[in-house]
């Protein structure tokens, strides 16, 4: 992209940016759809999407995971997550009390069945990934206004970039509940490796391994 953009880890400031454009991003998600109900519509589905995509931002700060973001000067255009490779024993049970602790305040705020949900999700789509040492893309998403302007692609090429040059990792794995991403990121060098569904909600688990 042009100089005035950049791509940076996200800081504890840029929640309330990161909450307002992935709650946008994902307003139209299928498995969104399917967890929370009509964002757009409902104020109740509206309140449990944001109180999960301000858990997912959360979560983003343990040893394990990381938050990119792409501006232009102050103004955040798109961002991703992501679970890098196992750390070691003492994070990652750090990691997981911390996680505990964050679903603590997640639980009252949205529904037993969302949270069921979820937790299938993870059940079946975690396994798809190849044994390989490996990065898993939580989530990406970009502002609605500047779709189709190269900000997702900034962003993709950000992270494979990083994958291709770590020495542990040997790629990154993602799910997509949309199958128009799946030829999206055929073109980035990611392979389709299972078709499933989680109630009828279509999900393709793709992983890309770094040349």
């Amino acid at each position: 992209m042009s100089a005035p953009y950049k791509i940076c880890r996200l800081t504890t400031g840029d929640k309330p940016a990161f909450v307002s454009l992935m709650s946008e991003a994902f307003a139209r998600d299928p498995l969104f759809l399917h967890l929370f109900g009509d964002s757009e519509l409902d104020e109740k589905a509206k309140n449990s999407m944001v109180a999960f995509v301000s858990f997912m931002f959360d979560k983003s700060f343990l040893p394990n995971e990381e938050a990119w973001g792409i501006f232009e000067s102050d103004n955040l255009l798109g961002t991703y997550l992501i679970e890098k490779p196992s750390v070691s024993k003492l994070q990652n049970i750090k990691g997981t009390l911390f996680t505990v602790l964050y679903l603590i305040r997640l639980i009252p705020k949205i529904s037993e069945k969302a949270l069921s949900l979820l937790n299938t999700y993870m059940r079946i789509t975690r396994p798809a990934s190849p044994s390989l040492t490996h990065h898993y893309l939580i989530m990406i998403g970009v502002k609605p206004e500047v779709q189709g302007k190269g900000v997702g692609k900034s962003l993709l090429l950000h992270l494979l970039n990083k994958i291709n040059m770590s020495d542990t990792s040997q790629g990154v794995a993602l799910d997509t509940e949309n199958i128009e991403n799946v030829n999206l990121y055929q073109r980035f060098g990611f392979i389709l490796k299972r078709e499933t569904q989680i109630n009828h909600v279509p999900v393709y688990c793709m992983f890309y391994q770094k040349k």
